[in-house]
């Protein structure tokens, strides 16, 4: 039997600090597309605008997501 191994790309180590499933969604989003606006993200996971917002304040806060315009990019 012959097997094939099939390539995976290494997810990202996610900080310790995140705890919320919502900021680690987000975290992995940005670390995945390098950088987005709130509106990207609100429509690639279907979150509401206000949370990502809440969400987005707190990875800041927490040095692991910096802004740069418009646009969030991971730290």
């Amino acid at each position: 039997m012959l097997e094939t191994e099939t390539a995976h790309a290494a997810a990202p180590a996610l900080p310790p600090e995140l705890q919320s499933p919502r900021a680690k969604l987000v975290y992995l989003y940005l670390t995945t597309n390098g950088h987005a606006t709130v509106s990207e993200m609100g429509d690639s996971l279907d979150m509401k605008k206000m949370s990502l917002y809440s969400i987005l304040k707190t990875l800041r806060e927490q040095d692991v997501v910096a802004r740069d315009g418009d646009a969030y990019t991971p730290s």
